[in-house]
């Protein structure tokens, strides 16, 4: 299987991506939904096509602050069905909304989204599936697979022998300090 890394390696939008976020720990709601919401709109699509509406992505949904995109209601989501410079899917925006509210409500008991997945962690991917569907919308294997990499919660976002690898190593990202009894 190949990794990221050799897609990304001089490309000039999955490069900056892959060199600067991908893997590394996330601790900030706003950028966790915002990766939820990435993978959402990843769903059937090209990773490169979301990159490049990143931008507008977040404008439209207001820099992902999970308390500003809980309270979008109809005329939002009229609003982002209009906006070209996203992708314009009815199912992922509500999807996207609905999240924002159950981190809204994580925060009761967790503090935070980092908290929720810290409380959950180590967990092998099917059980992160599980957990994920449980507590969010649109969450299959594959967006929650790249959420729980591209955060730092499971291994596979850099192959060893990249740099990048190195550097993520030494941030000590949650799969690294814990893995699940009988390991990865």
């Amino acid at each position: 299987m190949p990794f990221y890394c050799d897609i990304a390696r001089g490309h000039p939008v999955h490069g900056p991506h892959h060199d600067r976020e991908y893997g590394r720990p996330v601790s900030r709601d706003d950028v966790l939904l915002e990766r939820i919401a990435m993978e959402i709109m990843q769903a059937g699509l090209s990773w490169l096509l979301v990159l490049n509406k990143r931008v507008a992505m977040q404008a439209a949904f207001r820099g992902f602050d999970p308390d500003v995109v809980a309270c979008f209601g109809a005329r939002d989501v009229n609003r982002l069905l209009k906006d070209e410079g996203i992708i314009r899917n009815r199912r992922k925006i509500e999807a996207i909304i609905e999240n924002a509210r159950r981190v809204c409500n994580l925060r009761a008991e967790y503090g935070s989204i980092k908290g929720f997945l810290d409380a959950h962690h180590p967990l092998r991917l099917p059980d992160w599936v599980k957990t994920m569907k449980k507590t969010f919308v649109f969450m299959g294997p594959e967006v929650v697979n790249e959420f729980m990499m591209s955060t730092g919660y499971l291994p596979g976002a850099h192959a060893e022998t990249c740099p990048k690898y190195r550097v993520i190593s030494r941030l000590r990202p949650a799969w690294m300090r814990a893995a699940p009894p009988g390991g990865w």
